[in-house]
C-alpha cells in the first residue's frame, strides 16, 4: 500500500497492474469534504479546486484572475505543494491572503488539510467575508482526482506543451471536473497540438464539461474564464436566496 494515497497495488496473471483506492481512506475524506462544502456554502463562499500537472500554469492563471477580480470580489487562496511557500508568496504579492499547504511528500491535498488551512486563512481576513476560495492542488493529474476537498467547482488545466493526449491518459481528472482549461495557447504555433482532438476526447469522457482556451501571456480567454466564475457566483447567490425564502 502506498504510504501517501492509500492505493493497493496488485498484479494479475497477464502482468497488468490493478490499482484499488483504499475505501476507508476515501470515506473519511468524503465525510470531511462534505463538512467543508457545508461550511463554504453557509458562508456564501464559492470554493474552486484547480488541478493539473506541474508547470501547467495554475499559479499564473490565479495571478491573472486576481488582477481582474480583486477590486470587486474578495478572494482567498490555499496553495498546495510538496515543499516551499513560493506559490503562496506570489499570491500574497497580489495583495491576496494565502496559506501554503505543504504536504511533505503527499501527491495531493485532502479535505482535512484544506479544513485546517481554511481556518488559518480566516485569521488573516480580520472579519472580512470571502466570495471565492481558490484551492491550488499539488501538481498531479492522478491522486487529486480521487480526493474531494469540499469544492463547488473542480477545474483541470492541460497546457499546450503537454500534448492533446492527456484526457485519454488521465480520464478520471476529466470525469471529476466541471471545467477544462487548455492553457498556454500562445505556444500553439510551436507544438503539434490538435485542439479539436483534445476537445472531442474531453467531451467524450464528460459531455457537460466547460472548455476554455487561455493564455496568461496574451490574455486570450481570461475574460471568458472570469465571466464563467462570475456566473457561478451569481448562481450560488441566487440558490442561497431561494433557500432563505
Amino acid at each position: 500500500m502506498c504510504d501517501v494515497c492509500g492505493c493497493d497495488h496488485n498484479h494479475n496473471h497477464n502482468g497488468t497492474k490493478i490499482i484499488d483506492v483504499n475505501q476507508s481512506l476515501l470515506k473519511a475524506n468524503e465525510k470531511a469534504a462534505a463538512d467543508n462544502r457545508k461550511h463554504f456554502t453557509e458562508g456564501g463562499i464559492l470554493a474552486i479546486n484547480i488541478i493539473s500537472s506541474p508547470g501547467s500554469g495554475k499559479t499564473t492563471l490565479l495571478e491573472k484572475t486576481i488582477d481582474v477580480l480583486k477590486n470587486e470580489i474578495n478572494i482567498g487562496v490555499l496553495e498546495g505543494d510538496i515543499e516551499t511557500e513560493l506559490d503562496a508568496e506570489r499570491i500574497r504579492k497580489k495583495g491576496i491572503p494565502a496559506i501554503q499547504l505543504t504536504t511533505e511528500g503527499a501527491c495531493h491535498l485532502d479535505s482535512s488539510l484544506v479544513h485546517k488551512g481554511f481556518h488559518l486563512l480566516e485569521h488573516q481576513l480580520d472579519g472580512k467575508k470571502l466570495d471565492i476560495l481558490f484551492i491550488e492542488n499539488v501538481g498531479n493529474l492522478v491522486c487529486p482526482s480521487f480526493f474531494d476537498l469540499g469544492e463547488h467547482l473542480r477545474v483541470v488545466l492541460i497546457s499546450v506543451p503537454e500534448g492533446p493526449d492527456k484526457p485519454l491518459k488521465y480520464p478520471k481528472a476529466l470525469r471529476t471536473s466541471q471545467a477544462l482549461i487548455i492553457s498556454k495557447s500562445d505556444l500553439l504555433p510551436y507544438f503539434d497540438f490538435d485542439m479539436e482532438k483534445i476537445k472531442k476526447d474531453a467531451l467524450s469522457l464528460n459531455p457537460s464539461l466547460k472548455i476554455l482556451v487561455t493564455s496568461a501571456k496574451t490574455g486570450e480567454g481570461i475574460e471568458d474564464w472570469v465571466d464563467y466564475i462570475k456566473k457561478l457566483l451569481a448562481t450560488e447567490s441566487t440558490e442561497k436566496d431561494k433557500k432563505r425564502k
